[in-house]
């Protein structure tokens, strides 16, 4: 095993990850993450950023920013969770990931106080992303919340704008268990006199927004009732529309601020996000004949938007290779999925990857059937040599069952 890989397995391992292990990794407290800045000498006021919370769509809006900006000639650091492959995917510059060697010397040089202080993985990972942008001398940096907003641990930045893309039961054992209660988490990141941008206009989220906005003096755009130009992108999904009439009102703010993106560089951003930035796992086309779709839509809203996308697809019969993760909604989530699909059920590696058994057994009540298969590469491989050239198969139910096939 080499250095990199080591450090990475020490950080995943010595301190619990919430993307791995759950509830026990979370943190609800700040004043970690703000011990650690004043350790590195506070490098996250070195540079320019943008703010990104929201239930869906947060990361592929960052993307969409970070792309546009380098279009525009800056030099943008983008910070985002979970990864798919490879945990240097969290902290990248102009599309490149954080060099294994500063990730190894990061740790090397604050083991002891990263022990000491008990830091969660995402605590530290966070101290990580702002040094490494301090250092390289980023021009902005495009920051994705990890979990809820007021107490996440990149909620130490003063950005030029925040954005909240937009609101829905995910997290509920955090976050609350009602709508208001979690847009009010994710309200947390609204600073004193800085804009906000809400991507998505709700019923149950417009007055807590814009009561929290108020109370800090912060003049607040909702997406949808702005001009917004229509371009297009290439990340594929209906579902990008929104996430994209978001990225632009985030742009026409941030031109107010004295930003220089012209016209031309938002259209061409926007058309290559996979290329500036290499975002993966969203409506990813990975073959044809059989054509295999994967996507790391995981609760409910995002997977109401998955399955109204695969309506307009053409195909004889449909194969999905569902894995997810133990702390879901199920009830909910189950009754989304198409009853005339076969199943090909799998546990994520990782410990809150959920029996495959268990799942396929709450699916049945939903009459979704098929098998069980000892892991997710087993299943996708099932799945792909029993689909026809004319069916589909679909891939999703978590990022990790993503990841395992990508």
């Amino acid at each position: 095993m080499d250095v990199y890989t080591e450090t990475v397995e020490w950080m995943f391992q010595q301190l619990p990850m919430y993307q791995r292990v759950g509830a026990q990794a979370f943190k609800k407290d700040l004043s970690r993450t703000v011990k650690l800045a004043e350790y590195l000498n506070n490098p996250h006021k070195n540079f320019k950023s943008v703010h990104i919370a929201g239930t869906n769509g947060k990361g592929s809006t960052s993307h969409m920013l970070a792309s546009v900006f380098q279009e525009a000639g800056y030099k943008v650091g983008l910070y985002t969770s979970p990864h798919l492959k490879d945990f240097r995917e969290r902290i990248k510059v102009n599309g490149k990931f954080i060099p294994k060697k500063s990730v190894v010397s990061f740790i090397n040089a604050n083991k002891d106080f990263i022990i000491e202080n008990k830091l969660s993985f995402f605590e530290m990972t966070v101290g990580m992303a702002f040094d490494y942008f301090s250092r390289v001398k980023v021009d902005i940096a495009i920051i994705e919340v990890g979990l809820g907003g007021r107490l996440d641990s990149t909620n130490i930045i003063t950005p030029d704008v925040s954005v909240i893309t937009n609101i829905g039961l995910d997290h509920t054992a955090f976050l609350g268990d009602s709508i208001p209660e979690i847009a009010r988490e994710k309200a947390g990141i609204i600073k004193d006199n800085i804009p906000v941008i809400i991507g998505e206009t709700q019923k149950e989220t417009t007055g807590v927004f814009k009561e929290e906005a108020l109370k800090h003096n912060s003049t607040i755009y909702f997406a949808q009732d702005l001009e917004i130009p229509t371009y297009h992108t290439d990340l594929k999904g209906d579902y990008q529309n929104k996430n994209m009439k978001t990225a632009i009102a985030a742009v026409k703010v941030l031109r107010e601020k004295g930003w220089n993106i012209p016209e031309e560089c938002l259209k061409n951003g926007l058309n290559s996000v996979k290329l500036h930035t290499s975002l993966q796992g969203r409506w990813d086309i990975l073959q044809e004949k059989p054509r295999v779709i994967c996507d790391t839509a995981h609760n409910t809203e995002g997977l109401k938007l998955v399955f109204q996308q695969l309506k307009n697809e053409k195909f004889q019969h449909l194969h999905i290779v569902l894995g997810m993760v133990n702390d879901k909604d199920l009830e909910n989530i189950l009754t989304l999925f198409p009853k005339s699909a076969t199943y090909y059920f799998s546990k994520p590696a990782v410990p809150r990857g959920l029996e495959a058994e268990t799942l396929r057994e709450k699916a049945s009540k939903f009459e979704l059937e098929g098998k069980v298969f000892n892991s997710v590469s087993e299943a996708y491989a099932a799945a792909v040599n029993a689909a026809l050239d004319q069916d589909l198969v679909y891939v999703g139910g978590s990022t990790f069952t993503v990841a395992e096939i990508i």
